[in-house]
């Protein structure tokens, strides 16, 4: 429906974000009878970071003792983080669940002639993702970004606003029982393969709603990529040795961190990486795993397995990170009524603790939460009436002149001075963590102050300015805020060790005035 040029949609369950997570949300929600609207800022079917990879997922069978040994050993890493009811339903839904895909999705046999349910194809999982949903009656709206979140007199989360790019063009609002947040990570706009869209505009919305976050320390993870590559697939380089610009080999130090030995080589010149460890087998499975992992290596006429070739890190954020909308409770309620988050905006703690869930079990978990929070948001049953208004004043359906995208873009390099700087994210201290945090405080105060209006394009490049600025503010004052070395999270002046501090969460939260404190798990 058009009114004055407005758009209004309505339906019973609003999914934001058209990749894994949203998907399967979408499709659960749609299969038992709702009416469900998708909202995706690119397109859905090839947005995202699992269309162009291999996903694999957490794939463990029913079988005697094989759950609980698995659930054991991510306990082990989890370092008090972690807990065992939240991996034992990421694994069982995850089996349950994702046979579903064949029904769209055409599995080729590996070189023995078996079918690996768990292991699929990136580009071709979403679209039969999408093929799913639109079979199952989902509407998905393409090139739609969402500004922000819609609130009824209640102050339930109740809808979001935005505009739409193609098809109707202009703004629109969407009204809904319920709001899924499947926005994925933020990556901070580095070269990470798929991750363009991934802005941390989900997060800017729920914590305008009011949301807090758990676990932001764990952002700092980086990966491999060929030389002026967006190539980031991490599997192979399990094989690696690095040389440094002299040749030397780039050893692991005490803890069998090699990254940070390759960002400071990198910080005096060339590395190269040498494949030449690989398996057989690993060599030819990729191209059916993974199949653009090659194609980087074919355009510059190098084999990687036989050759050396040189290496870029780009940063993963809370892509491959951890951190993210804190969860309250069993049903991925972000303590926001009316408002539920999955995926990658989600923080993953409860299952990953403090080191990444690497493709399987973040893989695992973006099925699963988005099918769990569908049918949690289902049974709440909420249904919204009356006038909606935004969370926030920030021009929600109105168009401005004169805007300038000078400063956005001065801003988001400043903030990728900070959070995509390898060697001082993957070795904190206090003094760099100070003076990041005294960097983006600059940030804040300038972009705060920053003229409003423009063009529809303009002001949804301020809005991920906006986020991109807020989700590096809570990353570095939870960072501070841990002072002990966890996980990914490493502080070269730590004092006492993680086994010597009792199990806590750091939780972040504000936007004019970001905060951060200690929680203690499962207080």
């Amino acid at each position: 429906m058009n009114e004055g040029g407005l758009h209004h949609h309505q339906s019973d369950i609003l999914v934001i974000g058209g990749g894994l997570s949203g998907c399967w949300a979408a499709l659960t929600a749609a299969r038992a009878g709702a009416r469900v609207l998708l909202l995706e800022k690119g397109y859905c079917g090839t947005s995202g970071v699992a269309a162009p990879a291999g996903p694999g997922h957490w794939w463990v069978p029913p079988l005697p003792g094989a759950r609980e040994e698995a659930v054991k050993a991510r306990l082990d890493k989890a370092q008090g983080l972690g807990e065992a009811t939240w991996m034992h339903r990421i694994m069982a839904r995850t089996w349950q669940t994702l046979p579903d895909i064949g029904r769209h999705y055409q599995y080729e046999p590996d070189d023995s002639g078996r079918i690996r349910l768990n292991a699929l194809r990136g580009p071709e999982y979403l679209r039969a993702l999408r093929t799913y949903c639109l079979a199952a009656g989902v509407q998905i709206l393409d090139h739609s970004p969402v500004f922000g979140l819609l609130r009824d007199k209640a102050g339930r989360v109740a809808g979001a606003y935005g505009v739409h790019f193609q098809g109707a063009l202009g703004p629109y609002r969407a009204q809904a029982g319920a709001v899924i947040l499947a926005t994925g990570g933020c990556a901070f706009q580095s070269r990470l393969l798929g991750a363009a869209n991934n802005t941390g505009d989900g997060h800017l919305m729920a914590a305008q709603a009011g949301a807090q976050f758990s676990g932001m320390e764990f952002s700092s993870i980086f990966s491999i990529v060929p030389h002026n590559t967006t190539m980031s697939r991490a599997m192979i380089y399990s094989f690696a040795r690095y040389l440094d610009n002299a040749g030397q080999e780039i050893a692991p130090d005490a803890e069998g961190q090699s990254f940070l030995g390759v960002a400071r080589a990198l910080a005096q010149g060339r590395v190269l990486c040498d494949l030449s460890a690989a398996p057989e087998t690993v060599r030819a499975q990729l191209p059916l795993i993974s199949p653009n992992v090659m194609l980087p290596f074919r355009r510059q006429g190098i084999d990687p397995f036989q050759e050396r070739f040189p290496i870029d890190l780009v940063g993963e954020g809370t892509i491959r990170g951890v951190g993210g909308i804190r969860l309250k409770g069993e049903n991925w309620q972000t303590g926001v009524p009316g408002l539920y988050a999955t995926g990658d905006v989600a923080s993953r703690e409860s299952v990953t603790g403090p080191i990444s869930g690497g493709g399987a079990v973040n893989a695992a978990w973006a099925l699963s939460s988005g099918c769990l929070a569908a049918e949690a948001a289902l049974a709440e049953g909420h249904v919204s009436t009356g006038e909606l208004e935004p969370f926030t004043d920030n021009e929600a359906c109105s168009n401005g002149q004169n805007g300038s995208d000078s400063r956005e873009k001065t801003i988001r390099k400043q903030i990728q001075a900070v959070m995509l700087d390898a060697p001082t994210q993957l070795s904190r201290n206090a003094g760099n963590l100070r003076a990041a945090r005294n960097a983006l405080e600059n940030c804040h105060d300038s972009l705060t102050y920053s003229a409003p209006g423009g063009s529809w394009r303009q002001r949804q490049q301020r809005r991920e300015t906006q986020a991109l600025l807020a989700v590096a503010r809570w990353c570095t004052a939870s960072a501070l805020e841990r002072t002990e070395t966890l996980g990914m999270h490493r502080r070269e002046d730590a004092i006492t060790k993680a086994s010597d501090v009792p199990a806590y969460h750091v939780i972040s939260s504000g936007l004019e005035h970001v905060q951060s404190r200690r929680e203690a798990v499962h207080a």
